[in-house]
């Protein structure tokens, strides 16, 4: 079983789909429930709500997959917020709600998750969704969110190096621009148009190569692979 947190559209949506065309059985957590209810239906898997800002909202969730499904054996740590917003705009209302979901969020809820896998004595696996942003600053991204996704490649590195004795590998992943409505929704067409051009690839990347790697990093015999960032960010940068 797979808990996908922001799952409910866009790349959230994709890695879902991925996991249950692989045999997961998929949950689906987001604050639209309803949305959340609609994408789990045809995925044939499960929704419920979730805040990943509330520390009350994360423990409620995962009380209730467990109640009725069990504990899952994937967290995926897909919930965000992007802001485009020069660093001289960005207030601190904003800076906060940022971080309180792309950051806190994320550690709070792998912090949670990984508790009950160690309680039960059971392995499992966390996959965090970074972001090349959070690697070069990003290139029409705030700063607020390029800070949330730096900090949260670090934090994957000390849950990894904590978590790999009892069976539990931490990665993340950090895409370069996706081709998702609400990343022009975000930047805007013409911004998304002007850096597909400009990619080494010439075109933005596709969800779908992220949900793989999902996959891929799920697997029981992926047991090496902890404390990985990999980029996949059509070449745009490279290290």
């Amino acid at each position: 079983m797979a808990l996908v947190t922001g799952g409910a559209r866009g790349l959230g949506a994709a890695i879902a789909e991925a996991l249950a065309a692989a045999g997961y059985q998929v949950v689906l957590g987001d604050r639209d429930l309803s949305l959340a209810q609609a994408t789990a239906t045809r995925l044939g898997g499960h929704a419920v709500a979730l805040d990943v800002a509330s520390e009350a909202a994360i423990e409620t969730a995962l009380d209730t997959i467990e109640a009725t499904h069990g504990l899952p054996w994937l967290l995926v740590n897909n919930a965000a917020i992007m802001k485009a917003q020069k660093v001289l705009d960005i207030d601190i209302d904003t800076f906060d709600a940022v971080m309180a979901v792309n950051l806190r969020g994320n550690f709070l809820c792998t912090q949670r998750f990984a508790r009950r896998l160690r309680a039960r004595d059971q392995a499992g696996r966390i996959v965090n969704i970074g972001s090349l942003a959070g690697q070069n600053g990003g290139t029409a991204t705030g700063a607020h969110y390029a800070a949330s996704k730096g900090a949260v490649h670090t934090l994957t590195k000390v849950f990894a190096r904590d978590l790999a004795p009892h069976g539990i590998t931490v990665n993340a992943i950090a895409p370069g621009p996706l081709d998702l409505p609400s990343v022009a929704e975000t930047i805007g067409a013409d911004a998304a148009a002007r850096i597909a051009s400009g990619l080494p690839t010439g075109h933005l990347g596709d969800p779908a190569t992220i949900a793989r790697m999902v996959v891929e990093l799920a697997r029981a015999d992926a047991g090496s692979i902890t404390g990985a960032t990999i980029d996949i960010n059509c070449g745009l940068y490279l290290r």
